[in-house]
């Protein structure tokens, strides 16, 4: 079952300022009106405004959106909703092709065109429709990318590429059985040569960039990004942005107007995993600020992933929550629990007496990169460890949340901070043996 909740947004940055909280205050008080109002109006941001009218309050100065939290779905479900959107997708990329040909009168443009706006149109449509159960990859160049940065266990990989590759050949069949062509039929048409190959590189780290960075600031927008990238891609691309071994496979399989010789296929597989793992990498540089662990990279889903991530933080992200993270990362098994850390304001790196007294002990955090603390990012913990951040730290629903008192090690002698740092590793080893205990076994020793 869905439950609608609510959250609160001040632009982009959930950190309620003294003003909002007289709001905030009122809203509270209103807020089981509110749940129960959620689950048969389409959108909450009229119905706040009505109420602040109503209250007196005028218009509010945060902006109120609902999200969903799901139940764990199952591996089978997951991968029969990948099944079933690659083989629609592979169907509609083929069949548009297949009519686009036929009604073009021989103008390769326009048939081109009209390939180009239904793929573009379907992965929206399909992105939305199972994005909420699968996460809506339809690709393994991306689910490959989703497990590398700890989105899905890397033992359920197989299986999601299977399903998308088996459903793009599904597809395929579909498409030749509406317009009476043989089931399936190599494909002659040649997509060979260095500038193709390539083209397929740049295509897939495209559009893995485009989802990386669109998921980490509005996921919602994702679909539509996607679409619009491939009807771009298609154009921009000499090889017409495959970016998809599962359909490029597919398409191999069909010698029609969208298909390509099996022979060029291994090259064009080959660069789009390249590119999917290139850009990821790229990606993640360019923006430390992303969490640690991408759970959902085009829209939000559950998976079977038992992960337990721990999130330590402060006002910096450059002393006590540093130390909480690399201590808790020392006893951790990381199939089973993760500790991460970020800050409401974030240094721009961590303080050097910090450093120094965690290499005593065996710890590097010479390298480590404050990060920001958002709403997005709590939502991916399972508990969150506070540590000074106050009113700025975010609100989740049904959050556990814990707050330490410790003082701020910023600008403290090194006994100081070693003080600090020792009053952090017991309650650290409190923490795990209270609440991940069976996953941090040399903690309770």
């Amino acid at each position: 079952m869905r439950i609608t909740l609510l959250r609160i947004r001040q632009n982009n940055d959930f950190t309620l300022g003294v003003e909002c909280q007289r709001y905030l205050a009122c809203i509270l008080r209103l807020r089981p009106v509110f749940i129960r109002a959620a689950r048969v109006l389409p959108s909450m941001p009229p119905l706040f405004q009505s109420v602040s009218s109503a209250l007196g309050l005028g218009v509010l100065p945060f902006h109120v959106r609902p999200f969903t939290t799901m139940s764990t779905i199952s591996l089978q479900r997951r991968i029969t909703a990948e099944f079933l959107g690659t083989t629609f997708l592979v169907a509609t990329v083929i069949g548009s092709g297949i009519m686009a040909e036929s009604l073009a009168g021989g103008n390769v443009a326009l048939a081109l065109l009209a390939n180009t706006l239904a793929t573009g149109a379907i992965l929206v449509a399909l992105i939305f429709t199972f994005g909420g159960i699968s996460g809506a990859h339809f690709n393994p160049a991306v689910t490959v990318a989703d497990a590398l940065e700890h989105g899905m266990p890397w033992h359920e990989v197989p299986a999601y590429i299977t399903a998308q590759c088996s459903g793009g050949l599904t597809g395929a069949a579909v498409a030749h059985l509406m317009f009476g062509l043989p089931l399936f039929s190599l494909s002659r048409h040649a997509r060979s040569g260095g500038a193709q190959v390539f083209s397929e590189f740049v295509a897939t780290f495209g559009l893995l960039a485009v989802i990386w960075g669109c998921s980490r600031v509005r996921a919602n927008s994702v679909p539509f990004a996607v679409g619009a990238y491939i009807t771009a891609a298609y154009w921009f691309t000499l090889s017409t942005s495959f970016a998809n071994p599962a359909v490029t496979i597919a398409r191999a399989v069909s010698d029609t107007f969208a298909g390509i010789r099996p022979v060029d296929v291994p090259l064009f597989v080959a660069a789009q995993m390249c590119g999917a793992i290139a850009a990821t990498v790229l990606i993640r540089w360019l923006i430390p600020s992303l969490p640690e662990t991408a759970e959902d990279i085009l829209l939000p889903h559950e998976s079977n992933n038992q992960m337990k991530t721990y999130l330590f933080a402060c006002v910096h992200n450059a002393g006590r929550s540093q130390m909480a993270a690399a201590l808790f990362n020392l006893y951790a098994d990381r199939s089973g629990c993760l500790a991460i850390s970020a800050g409401t304001d974030p240094a721009d790196h961590v303080h050097p007496q910090v450093v120094q007294v965690m290499h005593e002990i065996g710890v590097d955090l010479s390298s480590a990169k404050p990060q920001l603390l958002t709403h997005d990012l709590a939502k991916t913990a399972s508990v969150l460890v506070t540590m000074g951040c106050g009113e700025a730290c975010p609100f989740v629903p049904n959050l556990r949340t814990l707050d330490w008192s410790l003082p701020d090690p910023k600008g403290q002698s090194l006994e100081a901070v070693r003080a600090i740092r020792d009053e952090i590793h017991d309650r650290v080893k409190g923490l795990i043996r209270s609440g991940c205990a069976e996953c941090c076994k040399a903690a309770i020793v």
